[in-house]
This record gives structure tokens, sequence and C-alpha cells, in this order.
């Protein structure tokens, strides 16, 4: 029998956790699109193109959907049960509530080992993917569109304006086109009553098929000696003029260039990272030493006892004339020895500054490795964190459906959220600790988690209507005297 329930549970869980999976990552790709819909719109994508953005954003976004997709199944699970008094059955057969998760326990462990595999292996290609598409398609042109009755200059070298243009598209009338391509200004016009505009069948060039129309064209003449200009004007009954179109394709940028990205890493590679950050930031130190050594001599030395001892004295010596170290230079060489000075603390200023620079670049380097690292083990603890919380509190409400388990579970998964995003925060400022920043949330909410599942063992009636008019009116009594 008790196969069976671990089969039942099981079963219950898996239907609305895909379907709170989907949902949930499809508002969250939909969010993304919002996000930058207005720098993607306009660039004339292909389907394939935004298909492709559209996978390998979903891709990216699991992370964020999975637990708050176990999350919400979790509460939907026992609700239903609860709500159906199933939960009331399987107690009275002698069954515990922790006997009952275990089952679920087991596969939200499985889901966890899963998600950080995916999140190890699988992430950090999507990300060099998906970030790399969308910096291309952030600075691409956007398509070319010439609208009637409007100069265009989307082309370099060109303003054309359309008077009109047909139903097909592909006809229009009373052309205008401005070259100055040359860089010497609209040195050349082109007028046209009609033409056609045909573009290439590899969309590499746009042609303008032009008909009974003039050109006007100003050419510089040196041959006197004196500047001057020239204007010549042509009539055609037919010409072609050829827009290059080569700027508005979309070029792929080389990928290579984002590897070396923390987003784009695994743990290994991380891992890697953080040494090579680590034996930069020693050879940093060592610089610095090598940089204030020639200027600074009780720097060099690098008996810490004789620096000490060599320093007591010479405050002493300075206690006993009850006067400053430079009155104790002789009268010819203070002059000297306070322009050397300001010297030497110039040049050890000039060759520090770099390496502060330097210094301050590797710690936030190291201090963001570090996150993602820890990022990449928070994924399976936040699937066992959120679990925990969603099945006792789905035996506390024991209601289903999408109503009441929603908006609990958009309220806890808030809260973890924002505690996330401050702990990460405060530990890339420097405020706390890496693991602290990274684990916070876990650390926060893993109590609360512990509490539902003992007033979950308790019967606990919080989440119900009855509770709160019973406590309401248990207060209206006492300070009214009367009882209910």
């Amino acid at each position: 029998m008790i196969k069976k329930l671990d089969i039942l549970i099981i079963r219950s869980f898996i239907g609305p956790f895909i379907v709170t999976f989907f949902i949930t990552l499809f508002v969250l790709v939909m969010q993304f699109f919002w996000l930058y819909m207005d720098e993607l719109i306009g660039k004339g994508l292909g389907i394939w193109m935004i298909l492709q953005l559209l996978m390998y954003m979903s891709t990216t976004m699991v992370p964020m959907a999975l637990p708050l997709g176990i999350l919400l199944a979790s509460i939907m699970t026992f609700g239903n049960m609860g709500e159906n008094f199933e939960l009331v059955a399987i107690k009275a057969a002698g069954i515990s509530l922790l006997r009952f998760m275990r089952p679920l326990f087991l596969f939200i462990t499985l889901i966890g080992g899963l998600a950080f595999l995916f999140n190890n292996n699988v992430i950090p290609v999507a990300n060099l993917k998906a970030l790399s598409l969308l910096y291309d398609l952030r600075n691409s042109k956007p398509a070319l569109n010439i609208r009637p009755g409007q100069f265009n200059r989307d082309i370099d070298g060109y303003a054309i304006r359309v008077g009109s243009k047909d139903q097909d598209g592909h006809t229009i009338r009373n052309i205008i086109i401005y070259d100055h391509s040359s860089g010497l200004g609209n040195d050349e016009v082109v007028l046209a009553k009609e033409g056609e505009m045909i573009p290439t069948p590899d969309k590499q060039f746009l042609i303008f098929r032009l008909h009974d129309g003039w050109r006007y064209m100003e050419q510089r003449n040196n041959s006197s000696g004196i500047a001057d200009y020239e204007q010549t004007r042509l009539h055609f009954k037919q010409w072609d003029k050829v827009f290059d179109l080569s700027s508005f394709k979309l070029t792929r940028t080389n990928e290579d260039l984002f590897k070396n990205a923390y987003q784009m890493m695994n743990v290994a590679q991380l891992r890697e990272g953080i040494d090579s950050l680590k034996r930069s930031r020693r050879r940093l130190n060592d610089n610095v030493n090598a940089y204030v050594g020639p200027y600074v001599t009780a720097y060099s030395l690098r008996d810490r006892d004789t620096l000490t001892t060599m320093l007591q004295k010479q405050k002493a010596t300075i206690r006993s004339y009850d006067t400053s170290f430079i009155q104790l230079v002789n009268d010819t060489l203070r002059s000297k020895v306070v322009q050397q000075a300001t010297n030497n603390s110039r040049n050890v200023t000039a060759l520090l500054l770099p390496a502060s620079a330097d210094k301050a670049i590797q710690d936030e380097n190291y201090i963001k490795f570090n996150i993602e690292l820890h990022r990449k083990f928070t994924l399976s603890f936040a699937c066992l964190l959120l679990f925990l919380i969603g099945a006792p509190l789905g035996a506390i409400i024991r209601k289903g459906g999408l109503g009441m388990p929603l908006v609990i579970a958009v309220y806890f998964f808030v809260i973890y959220h924002i505690t996330s995003v401050t702990g990460e925060k405060l530990a890339k400022s420097g405020s706390l600790p890496t693991w602290m920043g990274m684990w916070m949330a876990t650390g926060m909410l893993l109590p609360i988690a512990f509490v539902l599942i003992n007033s979950a063992r308790n019967d606990s009636r919080v989440f119900t209507k009855d509770w709160y008019l019973r406590l309401w009116y248990g207060i209206k009594s006492f300070f009214t005297g009367k009882k209910r």
C-alpha cells in the first residue's frame, strides 16, 4: 500500500509541476522581450533568428523558473489532497506527513542534481549564445524602410525621398536622391518622376531603376589655379542607382571574445579563474613592494623587527628634542631633503595609482567569480528549500487550483528572490563575505521551512478562514464581555 502511495504522490506532483514550470518560463521570457522590445523592433529579424533568441533566453531563464515551479506545484499538490481529505485519510492510516513527503523529497533531490548538471554544463553555453546574439542584435542597424513623403538617411551618404509608393510596394514616384557620399556635401542630386525598387536575390544591394529624370552634379575644377566649380546636368530616360545594403545585414561577433566572462564558465573553469586571480593578486603585492622600495627606505626593510626598532629610536629622538624630524636636519641640507622627499612621494603616487586601479579590478573580478561559483550550487538547494516550504504550506491551507496557492507561492518566492538579490549585492559590494551573501536567502528561509513542517504535522489551521474568525470573535468577546 505504501509503495502505491509513493507512486500516487509523485504522479500527483508531476502534472502540476510541468504546467507551472512552463507557465513560469513563458512569463519570464515574455518579460525579457518586453524589456528589449524597443531595441529589437524594426531590425528586420527573421523567424529563425527570433526562434534562436527565444530558445537561448528560455534556457537561461530555467534557474529562476525551476524553483518557482516546484514551490507552486508543491502547494497545489498537497493543497488538493488536503481539500479532498486525502491527507486526513493517510494520517488516519498511521502514515506521518514526513513519511508521505519522503518520495517527493527524493524526487526533488533528483531534480536538484539534474539542475546542478544543467546549471554547470548547459547554462554557460546558453549564456554565451544568448548574450552574443543579443549583443549583435542590439548593435545592428534597423531594416531599411523608405516611407512616402519622408527623407530616409539610413543608407550612409544618401538622403532619399519618395513622394508616393504604389500598393505593390515597388513602384515609386517623385524621387529625390541627395548624394553626399564623396564627403564634399550634396554635390550630386538625382530627380526622377517614377521608378522601381528592386532588391537583389541575396539582399546585398537595392537597385533604384529610375525613369525620366535628371542628374545634377557639381565638380571642383583647379585647372586654372583658381578653385571654381562646374555644374553638369544630365537627362536620362532610364538609369539604375545601386545602393549597398551590406551594413544592414546582421554580422555575428566572434563568440571567443565572450568566453572569458564568468557567466560563460562551469565550476572547473571558475575555480581555475579564481586561482589565476589569486596568483595575480600576489604578484601585484610583490610589484607594489618593488615600486615603493627604492623611494621609501624604511619600507624596503624586510626585517620587521629591525624596522620597528629603528622607528622606535627615531620617535625617542624626536621626543627628546621636542621638535619635528625635519628640524633635526642640517640647515644646508634641509631644502634638499624636503625636495627629495616631495619628488619621492610624487613618484610613488604615480606608480601606485595604476597598481591601485588594477587591484580594484582584480578584487571585483575575484568577487564576481566567487559569486558565480556559489550560484552553481544555490539553484539545487533552492529547489529543496522551496519544496520544504511549499509541501507543508499546501497541507496547511488545504486549497488546490491556482487561486490561493498561486498567491502564497508568489509571496514566498518574492521573499526568496529579494533576499537572494540583496545578499548578492552585499557580496558584490564587499559588505559580506561571498559565501554568506549567496547563501543568505537559504539560511533565512530554512528555519521558516522547519516551522511550517512542524505546523503541518500538528494540523495547524493558520491559513484557514475559521481560524481567523475564531480569533476575531475571541478578541471581540474579551473587550465586550459577551460570549458568542
